[in-house]
């Protein structure tokens, strides 16, 4: 089962050139280089340069780098996607994903572009969490090359004029569909950002959310943020533990071919070691990173 662990996307302003050395040294999973809402439109060839330079010139060891490209529909969208395709990242962040259409052109525009090079998107409008199923379907289709959503949340507080209390109430629905939809087609999904990041005591509080709600890490905007999201989007010790149990139990011969025995006075079905041997690869893959 190999996974790769995206507890921590730390997003970076492309037009900052110290900012792109900086995260060489940083915990962070995923390294995300921002050529939209971070820069401004006079910096946004110069943002791309530094950019598509930065991938190119590698040095940031085991991290996962993305490129989030502006709209399609700007001026620069365009040119960020063939730049980035040429020196291909391991993904490419779609702003403001609403139909499955978007991702078809993107694809098509990547077709030069390595297979490892994927397509992430965000869900950021109201059109995108009413269309959240048809976007996750088109993970299906191989052209897309969809692999995570990104949620979006200030946008679509924006757009909804909802206001989000400390439980993040208001967003509750678009988060677990976006979830949902995204499972159902197998696809990894990231938390939006939590503004007050000199508040950790939140921001610990809003990754413990989101992790309860499924998601498999959360994006940042300080590297304060980076080492509490690490940890809470990590297996603990006491997990880790269990889900070996449950896996060597269902291993013994006498558990051979059945599909529930109880552990520890506790009854384990084989989605339990399903679940199990994920943890378990997790909790190893993180490992090795470090």
């Amino acid at each position: 089962m190999a996974i790769r662990p995206r507890r921590s996307a730390l997003y970076m302003p492309g037009s900052n050139a110290r900012t792109l050395e900086k995260a060489k040294t940083l915990a962070a999973d995923v390294v995300i280089f921002d050529l939209e809402d971070a820069v401004a439109p006079e910096a946004k060839d110069l943002a791309r340069d530094q950019v598509m330079a930065a991938v190119a010139g590698g040095g940031y060891g085991n991290r996962e780098l993305v490129v989030r490209i502006n709209g399609l529909d700007t001026p620069w969208g365009l040119t960020d996607l063939a730049r980035a395709a040429e020196v291909a990242p391991d993904a490419i962040l779609v702003p403001k994903v609403s139909s499955p259409s978007q991702l078809i052109t993107v694809g098509q525009a990547l077709a030069p572009a390595p297979e490892k090079t994927r397509v992430w998107a965000m869900i950021e409008t109201p059109l995108a969490i009413l269309n959240l199923r048809e976007i996750a379907a088109s993970a299906e289709d191989p052209v897309t090359r969809l692999s995570c959503f990104v949620l979006g949340t200030n946008d679509l507080v924006k757009e909804t004029r909802a206001a989000l209390d400390e439980n993040r109430t208001a967003a509750l629905f678009w988060l677990s569909a976006a979830v949902t939809a995204a499972r159902a087609f197998g696809i990894d999904v990231l938390d939006g950002v939590y503004n007050a990041f000199r508040d950790l005591e939140g921001f610990r509080r809003e990754c413990q959310q989101g992790r309860q709600l499924g998601m498999d890490g959360k994006t940042l905007i300080h590297p304060d943020q980076i080492a509490p999201a690490n940890e809470i989007f990590s297996p603990t010790e006491e997990e880790v533990a269990w889900a070996r149990k449950i896996i060597a139990a269902f291993e013994q011969p006498e558990n051979q071919g059945k599909g529930a025995i109880t552990v520890d006075g506790r009854m384990v079905e084989l989605l339990h070691r399903q679940m199990a041997q994920r943890t378990v690869a997790l909790a190893e893959a993180i490992a090795a990173k470090s």
